[in-house]
């Protein structure tokens, strides 16, 4: 199978140099996300015509091929051709568009399109005036139509080769992960910072995720799943951190000493403090934010003004003039919308009156009266763990019990994502089976009868062993990890 890939066209109006450094990191990043598919994939190219040379003959792997390919930032559209020598005769070509065309052609408005390299008699509208005729007569077209057409037929002439392409896939732009340089994402995991990591990944920026810890384990967990979602749909083509700080000491220093009207500024300020630490650490030098200008008191341009003067390092804001709902529908479109959504709660910050004119020297009066050692003491122990390996390392020393055979009267929760469960169905006979997708549980498990059995499964184990843990812990006594 050959493919054909076309970078941003963004890409292409670079000079030179970058042109050709964006290029063959998108190679590069491609052959990552590819080779674990089809360890003999070809990956070439240095300017503008990437090709993808794939032995993949499943279906299946050939739409998840295509689907990376789509997730890959960088990529502006990909499509598979069929290649041939060059005939010698408009009619011969024409007879191999139709071998493919034909079914798609009957009825229907077409235009054909044309490009064409290397010296040759013919011009690329010669091609596609006579293909055109040729085409409506031999599939029962209903006409030619140029500028709105039901279909386009597609076909490059390259010197004396000749590729009729056959699919062709939309990718998600921007420009290939690793060309710009890094930043490091305060990480909430609801809509707006997933949104917000989303877009600087698709912008190139190598993107870490920094946490912070306010409402517990199951908080943690829920970050940690989405993050896990971000970077392997989009992101696997790098190795990043997941840096998980525990925040409680530090809100509980705020709650107990700062005005009410101000927590939530100085908050926001303590968490620049850590993260900018944590960044000058991995020598990162920019962070970000999915803040949006007065979606909260605390983002009101005033109070974004005095947040920023607590450190030196540029924050990003990908979203400051975004409203609400394109966050939300930005969110539903990439993935992370049923994450938000299912984020378990957790106790912040909640002033009766916060203001939203905060001036700077009555921030630093109300930041004096912390103790700054706990701000220290909740960096040094934070955690890195490469998002690659995120929920493996944290399952390696949890202990649940595990069965391999689910008894009558058990119930098995399937907690994959439901696109796994629709591809992959789990067949059990004579048990019930509920499915539950694993950025539900936190919240839909105790809504269960709690006199039932319930086994969690899933592919690797590793969510299902990890959200037992959680729900043990919980005070939930009936459940434990299913692995046929």
């Amino acid at each position: 199978m050959k493919i054909f890939v076309k970078p941003f066209a963004e890409i292409t109006i670079k000079s030179r140099p970058v042109r050709r450094q964006f290029v063959r990191q998108l190679v590069k990043n491609m052959r990552t996300v590819l080779s674990p598919l089809d360890p003999e994939v070809a990956v070439s190219g240095e300017w503008d015509n990437i090709e993808v040379q794939s032995s993949l003959v499943e279906p299946v792997a050939q739409q998840e091929l295509f689907e990376r390919l789509s997730n890959t930032p960088g990529i502006a559209h990909s499509y598979q051709v069929q290649e041939y020598p060059l005939p010698d005769s408009m009619e011969t070509i024409a007879q191999l568009c139709a071998e493919h065309y034909a079914p798609l052609l009957q009825g229907k408005t077409f235009a054909v399109r044309c490009k064409r390299v290397g010296k040759h008699e013919f011009t690329s509208m010669d091609v596609e005036r006579t293909l055109g005729s040729l085409l409506r007569r031999q599939c029962a077209a209903a006409g030619v139509e140029l500028n709105r057409p039901e279909v386009e037929v597609r076909l490059e002439i390259r010197h004396q080769r000749l590729m009729v392409e056959h699919a062709r896939h939309a990718g998600m732009g921007g420009f290939p992960l690793g060309s710009i340089e890094q930043a490091l994402v305060l990480m909430s995991g609801g809509f707006d910072s997933t949104v917000a990591a989303y877009q600087l990944m698709r912008r190139g920026l190598l993107t870490h995720f920094c946490f912070f810890n306010l409402g517990g384990r199951a908080h943690e967990l829920g970050v940690m799943e989405v993050t896990q979602y971000l970077w392997e749909k989009y992101g696997r083509s790098h190795r990043v951190l997941f840096i998980s700080v525990p925040f409680e000491e530090v809100l509980a220093d705020i709650l107990n000493t700062v005005d009410n009207s101000h927590m939530g500024v100085v908050l926001k300020r303590m968490m620049l403090r850590a993260a900018e630490r944590i960044a000058d650490g991995l020598h990162i030098e920019t962070l970000a934010t999915g803040e949006a200008v007065s979606q909260v008191s605390s983002q009101t341009l005033t109070n974004l003004s005095v947040i920023d003067k607590a450190i030196e390092k540029l924050v990003l804001r990908p979203l400051v003039a975004t409203h609400k709902q394109e966050i939300i529908d930005t969110a539903e479109a990439i993935g992370t919308a049923d994450f938000a959504k299912n984020m378990p709660e957790y106790c912040g910050v909640i002033s009766v009156n916060p203001t939203t004119k905060a001036r700077l020297g009555r921030v630093m009066r109300e930041e004096e009266r912390l103790d700054m050692s706990i701000l220290d003491r909740a960096i040094s122990r934070a955690r890195f763990i490469t998002v690659d390996k995120l929920l493996e390392e944290l399952s390696q020393d949890v202990q649940v019990e595990t069965v391999s055979q689910a008894l009558p009267g058990q119930i098995v929760i399937d907690i994959r994502h439901p696109h796994e469960c629709e591809d992959k169905p789990l067949q059990l006979a004579d048990i019930e089976l509920l499915h539950m997708p694993f950025y539900a549980v936190n919240n839909r498990f105790k809504e269960l009868d709690a006199n039932r059995q319930y086994l969690l499964y899933c592919d690797k184990g590793v969510m299902s062993r990890l959200h037992v843990h959680h729900l043990l812990h919980e005070g939930h006594t009936n459940v434990r990890v299913y692995r046929p």
